[in-house]
């Protein structure tokens, strides 16, 4: 039975704001050079309130990405997820594969993350995402549930254009 401290956004709070109070912001590769473009914008698709990133993901000036994330905690503070399995999150896509990303409160680098892929289908579906599924990326420790700061769900590593909507994120038992 899920209860209000697994949600993490049910779309209930006015754009861009999450469920749990921080705000959903979009990033690119600009912000290191790159040229990928994107738009994060609230809408009702397929007859349910998402969250959708829609662009196009170059990878000139080496570039890559575009994504949305969110702070799990005010301040970027840090949450403890080890009571749970994973991520779970409602989505509907072009039918490309995308990341759901995780940074923690000792990851310093913004390049360093926990990843994991998962599909966009041209339905609403939900994926379960176990946090034993989230490989290191650009670092060595593992995954410290204890301390779980950001989340990002990320279009990268190849040119594609990149359309996927959220229905909503939580965290699963």
């Amino acid at each position: 039975m899920a209860n209000l401290s697994e949600i993490i956004d049910a779309l209930d709070q006015a754009h861009p704001r999450a469920t749990i109070g921080t705000r959903w912001e979009l990033i690119a590769d600009r912000v290191m050079g790159g040229v990928s473009s994107g738009a994060m914008t609230r809408e009702t698709i397929a007859g349910r309130p998402a969250l959708r990133m829609q662009g196009d993901v170059s990878l000139e000036n080496n570039g890559g990405f575009i994504q949305v994330a969110l702070d799990l905690a005010p301040g970027g503070g840090a949450v403890d997820a080890s009571g749970w399995v994973g991520v779970e999150i409602d989505v509907l896509g072009n039918g490309e594969r995308y990341k759901l990303h995780l940074r923690t409160a000792d990851i310093v680098r913004p390049w360093q993350s926990y990843r994991a892929d998962f599909t966009a289908t041209p339905e609403w579906r939900t994926v379960r995402l176990p946090f034993t599924a989230f490989a290191p990326h650009r670092l060595e420790v593992p995954l410290d549930l204890t301390s779980l700061r950001r989340l990002g769900v990320v279009a990268i590593g190849r040119a594609f254009a990149a359309d996927i909507a959220m229905g909503g994120l939580r965290f699963y038992r």
